[in-house]
């Protein structure tokens, strides 16, 4: 027999004999880290935040499924944690957290149902929601009582499990761009749909992180002139039952489960661990490039749904403590639309998204991010409140108020409408922006009064609290709703595909199919939808504000009239890279990268205050000025008068701000007349002291925008504006 000194010794061995033991270890930080315990025995150290909870069991899972249950005995401050000697990355796990079953006070407890970590960084398998994976008998006969018979089956085989994480990553050969909000350009995109069909990118690769580092995806987003790509959400999410019964999948993953860990789904590397390494990889390739990452992240609600929802995590830890509960604490508290609502005034609840956003910023090198239903987040106890605990943490974090934040400032609860409520350091999805500029375009605004008030920066919803045009996160399409060639080609939605009789999806989709409705032969009718493509390009990217694209709108990509391809994980849903091979999806690619790259070029165009519209010196020009089409300056009745056009002079004279070495800041001032009425249209330049004459840069009448018209006009001569077209001038001496 060995003394007692050789049994510490060889720590190692003496855990191989008995199997794995669990010493105290440390409540912090949450979740499970590897680490080096006392006497310098390597393991991982496991914590989680368990309020009320009667005990909690720690489960290891072998390679062929063999479960092994650890009692965690220590508790500090609702936190019940230890220390398990020889683990390390690899580890499968989960929990089992004991408790009351009281669904009439709120408490879901069932140690059956084992429980993913709602801190784990990796997640290894997939949810497929059999009944054994609800806390509840889910085939109850009274299905209005279900939600009240606690179901005694064991979960684990149905269940993905959490993974341990080596923490082993050095940053500092990384290079954020920080690109300053006016200079930004968003990309929206699917991290899957993006490259699924890209030729360029090896087949093995396609879908998936691996895939959008590839050098031939970066080359379009280099190529094109974005400066950030903002992905739909990679936090380990889950499919919906009524999805997976109609033989569907969530694909755009508006249903996350673990806000640690990116999508197993979209790793080409292993789900064992390796997707970390791969999406840090993925950023890394990105910030080479000079493109920032955005995340769309969910914390409004969880996969577990609403009473009737399965019990995954949260649910099952502390279904008070981390959700809003009505009064009949049965129910769930809504304000989503998805079932529940994460209790965001929770300190527990606010610690675990606060930390998540850090961990995604400081770990894995994200810049920012895009807050899905963000007023859900800024609710106190029932109302949106800007003075929230969630607003007031984040604006005095030291990680998060210097990285990108972008509210879609709504809910769907009372109340819940807040755009430009928002506080200085947030930008916001602009919706009036979208439904300004497609209202134009399809003639069904009276006048042009909030078509002024989009194009020069949204000053009526953002010049408040130090608030700049960059605020404004201009939007024309995104992932909900039509693509930018459906928005021209669709008057209805065409949601059959999803399995719900069209029912889904919304009405109000404020497009114009352009006198055929679908796809068509028409050369005429086709014609006209590329120039109205044209159109809505030319109007975003020339507006004052953030613009945001949504990726294959530059090429013309169709989801078919599909409104809500939520559920689409096909064709339905991927980008078409053969596009290009049209004729016309080759220009409206060529006109979006030309306009980019103007964009980028002219500081004018990227303004970081909003314009004044008062005299900037003697000879009485302003920094913005309006023109009807006579050439003179509008008056306030003609802003009622029915209109369908409207002049925009930019002055790039007077400028505020400076730059980095503190000179003035000048450029090239422009005209932009916008027409969106059906009969060509003579136009008036405005003649001296606005300009002696102009030069055509951009007219989308043409077909063929590869290259500048590079024509020249007289100030006080009169210019033909084509049917449905925007012209923008560069003002000469």
């Amino acid at each position: 027999m060995s003394s007692a000194a050789e049994q510490e010794a060889v720590p190692e061995r003496a855990l191989e004999r008995s199997g794995p033991r669990v010493w105290p270890g440390a409540p912090t930080p949450l979740g499970a880290r590897c680490r080096v315990g006392p006497d310098g025995v390597a393991g991982t150290n496991f914590a989680l935040w368990a309020g009320g909870a009667e005990a909690v069991e720690l489960c290891l899972f072998d390679a062929d499924g063999t479960e092994r249950r650890l009692p965690l005995t220590e508790l500090t401050h609702e936190i019940w944690h230890g220390f398990v000697p020889g683990i390390g990355p690899g580890q499968r796990y989960g929990y089992r957290v004991h408790g009351r079953w009281d669904p009439w006070t709120g408490a879901r407890w069932n140690p059956a149902k084992l429980l993913l970590d709602p801190y784990a960084r990796a997640v290894d398998g997939e949810f497929s929601l059999p009944a054994e994976v609800y806390g509840h008998v889910r085939d109850w006969p009274q299905q209005h009582v279900a939600d009240t018979v606690r179901d005694e089956r064991d979960s684990a085989p149905f269940v993905p499990k959490g993974v341990v994480v080596q923490d082993d990553d050095d940053w500092s050969d990384d290079r954020r761009p920080k690109t300053p909000w006016p200079d930004s350009v968003i990309y929206e995109l699917h991290v899957k749909g993006f490259t699924r069909l890209h030729p360029g990118v090896p087949e093995h690769l396609r879908g998936t992180y691996a895939g959008l580092a590839h050098p031939a995806a970066i080359d379009h987003l280099v190529r094109l002139g974005v400066t950030a790509v903002e992905l739909l959400p990679v936090h380990q999410f889950a499919h919906e039952d009524h999805l997976l019964r109609r033989g569907l999948r969530n694909y755009w993953g508006y249903n996350s489960i673990g806000y640690f860990a990116p999508h197993a789904g979209y790793s080409a590397s292993g789900t064992a661990g390796q997707q970390v390494g791969e999406f840090k990889r993925m950023v890394r390739a990105l910030h080479a490039a000079g493109i920032e990452v955005i995340l769309d992240v969910v914390y409004n609600h969880t996969a577990e749904a609403g009473e009737l929802g399965p019990t995954l995590s949260l649910k099952g830890i502390d279904n008070r403590g981390y959700y809003r509960l009505q009064s009949d604490a049965r129910r769930y508290a809504d304000y989503t639309g998805c079932g529940n609502t994460l209790h965001v005034v929770q300190p527990q609840v606010l610690r675990l998204i606060t930390d998540s956003l850090r961990y995604w910023v400081t770990e894995m090198g994200v810049d920012g991010f895009r807050f899905d239903l963000a007023a859900a987040l800024a609710r106190s106890f029932h109302d949106v409140d800007m003075l929230s605990p969630f607003l007031a943490v984040i604006a005095q974090d030291p990680v998060l108020r210097r990285v990108k934040l972008i509210a879609e400032p709504w809910d769907v609860g009372n109340g819940g409408y807040q755009v430009g409520a928002f506080p200085p350091l947030w930008t916001e999805w602009n919706d009036h922006y979208r439904d300004t500029v497609r209202d134009f375009w399809r003639g069904a605004l009276p006048d042009v009064r909030d078509l002024g008030y989009r194009l020069s920066g949204s000053s009526d919803l953002y010049a408040w609290g130090g608030r700049r045009p960059y605020a404004s996160v201009n939007f024309v399409t995104a992932h909900d709703g039509f693509t930018l060639r459906d928005l021209v080609t669709y008057e209805r939605k065409h949601n059959e595909a999803n399995g719900e009789g069209n029912r889904d999806g919304t009405h109000d989709n404020r497009s114009w199919n352009c006198g055929a409705e679908g796809e068509t032969d028409d050369p005429e009718v086709n014609a006209l939808r590329l120039r109205q493509l044209r159109n809505l390009l030319t109007t975003l990217l020339l507006s004052t504000g953030v613009p945001m694209l949504v990726a294959g709108d530059e090429m013309g990509r169709t989801q078919g009239g599909n409104n809500n391809a939520y559920c689409q994980d096909n064709e339905i849903g991927w980008l078409d890279w053969s596009l290009p091979e049209d004729p016309g999806r080759a220009q409206l690619l060529a006109l979006t990268r030309r306009l980019l790259d103007l964009r980028h070029r002219h500081p004018v165009l990227r303004r970081r205050a909003f314009f004044s519209g008062r005299p900037q010196r003697a000879d009485g020009l302003r920094d913005l000025a309006w023109f009807g089409a006579d050439g003179t300056e509008m008056s306030e009745g003609d802003w009622y008068a029915p209109s369908a056009t409207l002049g925009l002079y930019l002055s790039g004279r007077d400028i505020p701000g400076r730059d980095d070495r503190g000179e003035r800041i000048t450029d090239d001032s422009f005209l932009a007349v916008l027409h969106a009425g059906a009969e060509p249209l003579e136009f008036r330049l405005p003649g001296p002291p606005w300009a002696a004459s102009y030069e055509l840069v951009l007219d989308t009448a043409r077909e063929d925008q590869s290259a500048a018209p590079a024509t020249r006009h007289a100030g006080g001569e009169t210019l033909t504006v084509g049917a449905r077209s925007v012209v923008l001038l560069r003002v000469g001496d």
